[in-house]
């Protein structure tokens, strides 16, 4: 986007969220200032602006990186996705030519949306909803103007013959197809146009603009004005290598294109008919991709400084902090121990994915008063909802109203940042994600708990090597997004004696796909179920990153319950109350001891109360294990939550066959395991919110203080885990 008032004027993102000792992250900033930038290197503790609480708390460290001062420079950023050929084409204009494409227009714009163009000839919706082609001053329109989502066959261009430019227009999947076409007389000469070709956007000075919004399948240019495989110049077939950027022309010219900002792929196309819905399985019908004038993958800034991990850097949470003038940005990162070196018998697992799945999350009940608050509080100034440009998450959806099913990091992620509240208007600290984690790792600072971290990438890459270390493992509030390996290594971690902390709630519930080349972007299908910000299309449910099911875990036949005891039962307004003790065996009173009362959390940073806002409870018919304990229940939820949509089965009745009262609890929860492992689960995303109340000393902190010292009572000197 080029600078205007929309802009932030300081922001900056890393090309990774986790990095090992030896390794390299780079920052790429854009500064609107004329004096240079400073740059530090901070250590978070907590990022909590509540000034109730802790606070904002980050210790600097110099020693590993000085703060110094970077030259100041304004980086654009191009959202819109389309696709541009590598290779230039020659169209000889005089000699006549076709152009050719079906298209799904989803949005109508009082501007171009451009569908296919080569330098100064292109095919086109004009701003007055016509399908037309133009060359240089020449045009022509159809006579109809097009509907949106609706499948049409257009083919136009030059007829030598007759000097006339024309236009074919015909609509599929009607039993009265509407097939209209004009011409207009058109003196074009024996030029030649030598351009690159861009698919759903034109390229102007090398910027691509006049996006399409909507379904584009089997774009062609031919010469003369027939469409047989002998007259195309290039036809390009997008039902093929539908997991990668690479789209491919299927003529003997092989003048492919490369996709820019990840238009969606594994789309229905106009060859649909509900027989499969699975792209795998029938490929032709799935020969579309949709395009959206707002999607973006990378702003592709230029690097502007790096920071090597030194070999002896301390595991945890960090912030590379920049300011300009009275404008700053942060950007959190996670140190990771090198490879099989651990340095705490305890890891903490960061769920990047679920952070990233959320990036830029513009909340649809957002108020510009909620910047008052957070001015008062100094926290961080810049809300998503304000700045729409810079793309939002997944749980938005795209200007012409699909839902957005791809997420990325390398871009500025405002609510990736200390001190950002998800909830402005809130009358505790308003916080999810990576600011609600910093809860938790405030928790262990002040216990003097020594931890590692390790983020959901090196789960997914390296499994259960990057786990098998550690006496204990840990979850944040919110392991909501998941791929297979990353539950595969959990699964195989706890199974071979790890003990496994699960402090959240609404977690393992999605399922994501990873992308194989395009760096840390992540897919996700909202499909049948689910409590979810959008739907995905008939048909559309299967990833095109790597072709499996998308949706929730529970429908592909993992639900929560067999991994953590528990799964997601309830959602309410971002409210916590209190546990109730349940559990008065003897047995698990190790966990109770200093507990007085039976009445667990009533209090919080989080909502207020320890269990509230998204809860998990026990059902033996999805997992639960039968040995699961149940230490306590929530109850007392005055903010009337709602039981998630996969359990309601009519207005009667739900899937548990139990009355929706009871169902609505977070279920605090223990169980072992036979290879000498343990699970302890708390249900609720709110919990860690109550761990600093009181300065850290109160019920929740002493239950998890016992956990945890019970789980990692392990010397690393006796020699680590085995891996299997």
């Amino acid at each position: 986007m080029e600078k205007d008032d929309g802009i932030v004027p300081l922001a900056g993102y890393s090309d990774r969220l986790s990095v090992r000792p030896g390794e390299t992250i780079g920052f790429k900033v854009s500064s609107t200032g004329t004096e240079p930038f400073t740059a530090w290197l901070t250590r978070s503790i907590s990022a909590d602006p509540n000034p109730a609480g802790m606070g904002m708390v980050e210790d600097p460290v110099e020693e590993a990186f000085a703060e110094r001062a970077f030259p100041s420079r304004y980086q654009p950023f191009y959202p819109g996705s389309y696709a541009v050929t590598e290779k230039r084409v020659s169209l000889q204009l005089g000699d006549g030519f076709l152009m050719a494409a079906t298209i799904f227009p989803t949005l109508a714009r009082d501007t171009p949306q451009t569908i296919l163009s080569v330098g100064e000839v292109k095919l086109f919706v004009s701003g007055d909803g016509a399908a037309a082609i133009s060359v240089g001053e020449g045009a022509v329109s159809a006579p109809a103007g097009i509907r949106l989502r609706r499948w049409y066959k257009l083919e136009a261009g030059f007829d030598s013959g007759s000097g006339r430019l024309f236009i074919r227009q015909r609509e599929l999947g009607t039993a009265f197809p509407n097939e209209v076409h004009n011409s207009e007389q058109c003196g074009l000469t024996k030029g030649e146009v030598r351009q690159r070709v861009s698919i759903a956007a034109r390229m102007q000075n090398g910027i691509a603009c006049e996006h399409f919004n909507g379904k584009i399948e089997a774009p062609g240019l031919y010469r003369g004005t027939g469409s047989s495989d002998r007259s195309a110049i290039a036809r390009w077939d997008f039902s093929r290598d539908i997991a990668t950027t690479t789209i491919r022309d299927s003529s003997r010219n092989q003048i492919d294109a490369r996709l820019v900002n990840l238009p969606a792929r594994a789309v229905t196309g106009s060859c649909w008919n509900a027989t499969e819905m699975c792209w795998r399985h029938a490929p032709e019908h799935y020969g579309a991709i949709h395009f959206h004038e707002d999607d973006i993958y990378d702003f592709q800034w230029e690097t502007d400084f790096t920071f090597r991990v030194p070999g002896d850097f301390p595991s945890g949470v960090y912030v590379m902090r920049i300011s300009c003038g009275e404008h700053w940005d942060a950007m959190p990162f996670y140190v990771c121990p090198a490879r099989r070196k651990p340095r705490a018998n305890l890891c903490v697992l960061i769920p990047t994915f679920t952070y990233v799945v959320y990036g830029n999350h513009a909340r649809p009940n957002y108020d510009p008063s909620w910047q008052d608050s957070d001015r008062e509080w100094d926290a961080y100034p810049y809300n998503p909802a304000e700045y729409r440009s810079y793309g939002l998450s997944t749980y938005n959806i795209h200007s012409d109203g699909s839902g957005i099913c791809h997420a990325s990091h390398r871009r500025p992620l405002f609510n990736l940042r200390p001190g950002y509240r998800t909830f402005g208007n809130s009358a505790c600290s308003g916080l999810r994600h990576f600011q609600a984690d910093s809860h938790l790792i405030s928790w262990l600072h002040a216990k003097g708990i020594a931890y590692d971290v390790i983020t959901d990438r090196e789960l997914h890459e390296e499994g259960l090597a990057c786990l098998a270390d550690y006496r204990a493992v840990m979850t944040t509030s919110h392991p909501e997004y998941h791929t297979d390996r990353t539950l595969d290594a959990l699964q195989g971690y706890r199974d071979s004696g790890g003990n496994l902390m699960y402090l959240g709630g609404n977690g393992f519930y999605w399922r994501v796909a990873l992308h194989e080349s395009e760096t840390g972007a992540i897919e996700i299908r909202r499909t049948e179920g689910g409590i979810r910000a959008w739907a995905a299309e008939p048909g559309e449910y299967f990833n095109a990153f790597d072709g499996a099911y998308g949706g929730l875990w529970r429908r592909r036949g993992r639900p929560p319950q067999e991994l953590v005891g528990i799964g997601f039962t309830a959602q309410g307004e971002f409210h916590g109350s209190y546990y109730r003790r349940k559990c008065f065996d003897p047995a698990y009173d190790w966990i109770f001891e200093g507990v007085n009362g039976d009445v667990i959390g009533d209090f919080g940073f989080s909502g207020g109360g320890a269990a509230g806002f998204e809860m998990d409870r026990v059902d033996h018919r999805l997992g639960s294990p039968d040995n699961v304990v149940v230490l306590a229940s929530s109850e007392g939820h005055k903010d009337r939550p709602i039981l998630v949509h996969e359990e309601q089965l009519t207005h009667l009745t739900n899937w548990p066959g139990e009355p929706t009262g009871d169902l609505l609890r977070a279920d605090m929860v223990y169980f072992d395991l036979p290879a000498g492992g343990s699970v302890f689960s708390t249900g609720s995303i709110t919990f860690c919110g109550s761990l600093p109340w009181n300065d850290f000393d109160n019920n929740v902190s002493t239950i998890l203080e016992n956990v945890v010292n019970r789980m990692t009572c392990f010397d690393l000197s006796d020699g680590p885990r085995q891996s299997t």
